[in-house]
């Protein structure tokens, strides 16, 4: 198995659409202002979260086995115990065996290709988390369900390489410590001291998009799910917002399509019932 201890990330410079505005004028007419592009790349001064920069970054995938640098193995994450079966199979890093589509070759992901780890778990087992997590973690009170169930998996992270931009989810715990909530969520430095001090581990398709090669460093900070622009990270995944949404909506359409039917349908009979149009038969 071809070992890779590098990263990469790569551009995205989708575009995202502001909606229009109407302005009135001393007249009293309404002007529409037309809809205006701006770019994708997450602003660079003030943002709801900050941007953790100069980050060294490493190469993970899932399925990876163990070796001495890297003793865990990667057919569970700290969320998931079948984490290499839902995914579909193995995340094979070698690049001759990845497709254009930036996943590997022979299986379509069951989960988003485009993920992450940092080195904070919010949860101690499956009944309970930190002590610390509902202080440090700013969207606790917002994502918590219930104890034990993680209000970190599936995040998504902004990963910035020069002028290149990705965008994946945060899917697992690491590289090598998953307490250091100290730098994942306040201004310290990555306290782990392997591979470099790495502090960010990213898939194989994150490296592939954007290109990166090994010792590499980057920034990366959290976004929120309005701001992940088109690319191929909204493509694939049953944990995937945009497909989850993209799933409902079809769900939604082809409801309303056996409605609308259902309602013409009754229409055409009571036309009948009420012309006496006894000469036509019912199909």
């Amino acid at each position: 198995m071809l070992a890779i201890s590098g990263m990469a990330m790569a551009q995205s410079l989708p575009k995202v659409t502001a909606s229009g505005a109407a302005a009135s004028t001393q007249s009293g007419a309404n002007i529409i202002f037309p809809r205006v592009n701006s770019p994708t790349m997450p602003r660079l001064g003030y943002a709801k979260y900050p941007w953790k920069t100069d980050i060294m970054a490493t190469v993970f995938w899932v399925g990876e086995t163990p070796t001495e640098n890297n003793p865990t193995p990667n057919n569970k994450s700290s969320w998931d115990t079948e984490w290499e079966k839902n995914f579909g199979g193995f995340d094979d890093p070698d690049p001759s065996r990845r497709a254009s589509n930036y996943c590997p070759k022979g299986f379509t992901p069951g989960l988003n290709p485009f993920y992450i780890a940092l080195p904070y778990n919010d949860c101690l087992d499956y009944n309970s988390h930190k002590s610390e997590a509902s202080r440090v973690i700013p969207w606790f009170q917002e994502r918590y369900t219930k104890a034990g169930k993680s209000v970190l998996r599936g995040t998504w992270l902004a990963i910035r390489y020069g002028n290149r931009v990705c965008y994946a989810q945060w899917e697992d715990c690491g590289p090598f410590v998953t307490d250091d909530h100290e730098y994942v969520f306040g201004n310290a430095r990555p306290k782990n001291t392997n591979n470099k001090g790495a502090g960010l581990d990213v898939s194989p398709a994150v490296r592939d998009y954007l290109g990166m090669g090994s010792n590499g460093k980057c920034d990366w900070r959290f976004v929120d799910v309005n701001e992940v622009p088109p690319g191929p990270w909204r493509n694939l995944g049953a944990n995937n917002h945009f497909v989850r949404s993209q799933q409902i909506q079809k769900t939604n359409d082809a409801a309303a399509v056996a409605a609308r039917l259902q309602e013409l349908r009754r229409l055409r009979d009571e036309y009948f019932k009420q012309n006496g149009a006894g000469q036509f038969q019912k199909r």
